[in-house]
C-alpha cells in the first residue's frame, strides 16, 4: 500500500495576504489540515474559501493524535501540518509528528513561508550572518538567567520570542546579564496593523515600555551581546559546556577540546574540570 504525504505548510503570523500559491493549493488539496489553533487556522481558510476538516494538534493533543494522523497518511491520505501562525516546527511540537513520518518511511514535504524570527531578523539592522534561535526563555528565574548566560557567552544575534506580559522583565534581566548598552531590537505584532520595530539598547528598550500605560501584542526580541570573556566563565558554567557534549556522546578529551576551541580557554583547564564534574566517559 502506497503511503500518503505529511506537508508542512507555512501559513501568515499576521497578515493574511502573507501566504504562497503553493500553501493555498495544499490547503484546498489535502485530505485533512492538523492544526496547532484551528480557531486561527479557520479564520484563513475562511477568509481563502477552503473547505477542509480541521483536526486539532497541539501540545495538548498530541498524543492522541500522533496515530490518527499516522494511520491516515498510511492509509495513503495527504495532510497538511500548520502551527498556530508562520512556520511548523518553529516552538511547536510539530517535529515528532515529523520524525515519526520519517521512521515509518511515510514522505514528509515543507512548504516554505512567513517566519516571525526571520521577519525580525531582516528589520533589525544587525549583521545576523549567523544567528542564534532561542524560542521562548524558560519561565523559571534562576534558568532563564543561565540561558542568558549562555546566550551572552555565544557573542552573536539571538532571537527570543516573548509574550506581552513578561517583555519589560525579560529586558531587565537582559541589562542585569548582558549589559544595559547591550544593542537590541524588539518587534511588536509582526505584519498586522500596529507593528512597530525599536532598534536601541537594552536599556532604552526597557525604559520606554516602563512608559507605556499598557503593552499588548506579540513579541520577538533580538539581542545583539558582545562574547563573554573567558575569565568570566565560572567552573560551574565550563561544567555544564562539557557535559552538554558528553550528552551528544563526545569523549571526555573531544568535549573538553571544542569547550576549550569555543571559548578560548586553556585546554588543561577544561580538561581539569571534565576530570572532576563530568559523569560519562
Amino acid at each position: 500500500m502506497n503511503c500518503g504525504k505529511l506537508m508542512i505548510v507555512a501559513t501568515p503570523i499576521g497578515n493574511l495576504g502573507d501566504i504562497t500559491l503553493r500553501a493555498l493549493e495544499a490547503l484546498k488539496e489535502a485530505d485533512m489540515i492538523a492544526a496547532e489553533d484551528t480557531r486561527r487556522t479557520i479564520k484563513l481558510l475562511n477568509h481563502y474559501e477552503i473547505q477542509n476538516k480541521l483536526l486539532s494538534f497541539h501540545e495538548y493533543s498530541k498524543e492522541t493524535r500522533f496515530g490518527e494522523i499516522i494511520d491516515a497518511l498510511q492509509a495513503g491520505k495527504t495532510v497538511a501540518l500548520v502551527s498556530d501562525a508562520g512556520t511548523p516546527m518553529i516552538s511547536d511540537p510539530g517535529y515528532e509528528l515529523v520524525r515519526r513520518c520519517i521512521a515509518k518511511g511515510i514522505d514528509v514535504e515543507s512548504l516554505p513561508g512567513a517566519c516571525a524570527a526571520v521577519a525580525a531578523v531582516t528589520l533589525s539592522g544587525m549583521d545576523c550572518s549567523r544567528f542564534l534561535f532561542w524560542g521562548f526563555l524558560s519561565p523559571k528565574q534562576a534558568a532563564r538567567r543561565r540561558e542568558l548566560e549562555e546566550i551572552r557567552e555565544k557573542g552573536i544575534p539571538c532571537v527570543i520570542y516573548e509574550s506581552p506580559n513578561r517583555i519589560l522583565k525579560t529586558l531587565a534581566e537582559v541589562c542585569d546579564v548582558c549589559g544595559a548598552d547591550t544593542p537590541v531590537c524588539v518587534c511588536r505584532e509582526l505584519t498586522k496593523l500596529h507593528e512597530e520595530s525599536l532598534r536601541m539598547t537594552a536599556g532604552q528598550a526597557k525604559d520606554e515600555f516602563e512608559r507605556r500605560d499598557a503593552v499588548k501584542g506579540e513579541f520577538v526580541l533580538i539581542i545583539s551581546p558582545e562574547k563573554g570573556c573567558a575569565e568570566d566563565l565560572t567552573d560551574e558554567r565550563i561544567a555544564r559546556e562539557v557535559n552538554k557534549r558528553l550528552k551528544q556522546g563526545m569523549t571526555k578529551k573531544f568535549a573538553a577540546a571544542d569547550v576549550a576551541r569555543e571559548y578560548s580557554l586553556p585546554k588543561n583547564r577544561v580538561y581539569g574540570i571534565a576530570l572532576v564534574n563530568g559523569n560519562r566517559k
